[in-house]
């Protein structure tokens, strides 16, 4: 694992879109290489430097783990790949 930045400052019950907001925000925050993004779950919205997954379309691993359960558009396929 790498850490490419970390913030510290907010409290445990703040939201984390609005934690993100304010890492890219700041001066030195968290930067973003152009043609390059970061995965986000689907909690987070997609913006530029960001890929969520899709709301409302499963992408837990678990839910992924007999042969039936293969999947069936390009959604699930994304959310299926990118899953952690």
């Amino acid at each position: 694992m790498r850490f490419i930045y970390v913030l510290a400052d907010w409290e445990c019950s703040a939201a984390d879109g609005r934690v993100l907001r304010d890492a890219v925000s700041r001066p030195n925050g968290l930067k973003i290489p152009r043609g390059n993004y970061y995965l986000v779950d689907s909690g987070y919205s997609s913006g530029e430097g960001f890929l969520s997954s899709y709301r409302g379309v499963k992408y837990h691993l678990k839910e992924w783990n007999t042969e039936r359960n293969s999947p069936q558009n390009h959604e699930k396929f994304f959310n299926m790949k990118h899953a952690s």
